[in-house]
């Protein structure tokens, strides 16, 4: 009895000093709730620090002879793809990845063992249906529609050159068409388009109010405006789609690796990855049995490309491909 009374005490204290310190860059309420799931769960202490992904590799990479984080939980995996590439991040492969649908193991795969996919955002386009009757038009379905030349004006999208969004519809397009054929297409976009906003975000609200009849984006985007009437339809093109992934990464040389390869795995579960507010949702989670509003889970229907994240990931390929856009699109005559 003494010796299981010392046994319990001891692993009391254990989980009771152990603790973890986790790099966080998606929504504040979803990190927050994470951490704090997870804390209650297991007894460990989470010291958590909300940052954009750009601000993450700079700091890994700053801190890398002495790092003071240990796990680096969301945002897009092309940041987290870069960290692999330079040897920031510590390979880990959880039991848990049998559970997860294959866009999230390819991302493990490509990245060597260092970056697992825990959500996905989808591309596409959404259009106001009010504005859409009102012009007397035929809803967009596919991406070749939107060159007809009724909707000259009426498309929105985003800069490249200051838009991850942007990027990932870019090479979607080059990895659907090929590189000659996608840049044909987006010269011919170019003169339905009305502007090239600095965010991907914002034909959220453009399509909302009537401002743009349709905007290409992630179309989670769209999600929260539907929860609040607006009059949004997403549409899934047709042809396929691209998708970014947001991420998850364990550091090199992290302090607490015990610790975080058990967050790693509590994540990748479907009680951690089961959505219970609708209103702010605007992903799918990885693992096949979480639960998700239906909004969401429709989602899961589109035709997804078999994207590159190795190629279309890596600085070089991204610079060129924006550069090019820039010279070719950009100033296309219209």
């Amino acid at each position: 009895m003494k010796r299981l009374l010392a046994a319990t005490f001891l692993l009391f204290c254990t989980a009771s000093h152990a603790q973890l310190n986790i790099l966080c860059s998606t929504d504040a309420d979803w990190c927050e709730s994470k951490a704090r799931e997870f804390s209650v769960q297991t007894g460990v202490k989470v010291n958590l620090s909300r940052k954009a992904t750009g601000e993450v590799f700079a700091q890994l990479k700053a801190e890398s002879a002495n790092p003071k984080a240990d796990l680096w939980y969301g945002g897009t995996h092309d940041p987290h793809l870069q960290a692999a590439n330079e040897g920031l991040l510590q390979p880990y492969v959880s039991g848990n990845m049998k559970d997860q649908y294959p866009w999230s193991a390819d991302l493990l795969t490509q990245s060597g063992d260092q970056v697992a996919g825990i959500y996905r955002i989808t591309l596409g386009f959404g259009f106001n249906r009010d504005l859409l009757a009102k012009k007397g038009l035929t809803a967009p379905a596919c991406w070749s529609d939107l060159l007809k030349p009724e909707f000259k004006g009426d498309i929105e999208t985003s800069n490249p050159t200051t838009s991850g969004t942007a990027y990932t519809i870019l090479a979607t397009l080059v990895q659907m068409m090929g590189e000659d054929k996608a840049f044909a297409y987006l010269r011919a976009l170019n003169k339905n388009v009305n502007r090239y906003t600095s965010s991907g975000t914002a034909q959220r609200q453009s399509v909302a109010r009537g401002e743009s009849l349709i905007g290409i984006t992630f179309l989670d985007e769209f999600i929260p405006e539907q929860y609040v009437n607006a009059p949004i339809e997403i549409v899934l093109p047709c042809e396929g789609t691209g998708y970014s992934v947001g991420a998850m990464s364990i550091v090199k040389g992290a302090r607490n690796l015990d610790a975080a390869k058990k967050f790693y795995d509590w994540a990748l579960t479907a009680e951690a990855q089961t959505i219970r507010d609708q209103t702010k949702v605007i992903a799918i989670p990885s693992n096949r049995a979480a639960i998700a509003p239906d909004r969401v889970k429709a989602l899961e229907k589109a035709k997804l490309i078999s994207y590159d994240f190795a190629k279309y990931g890596a600085s070089s390929e991204r610079k060129r491909l924006i550069e090019k856009w820039d010279r070719e699109v950009k100033n296309a005559p219209r």
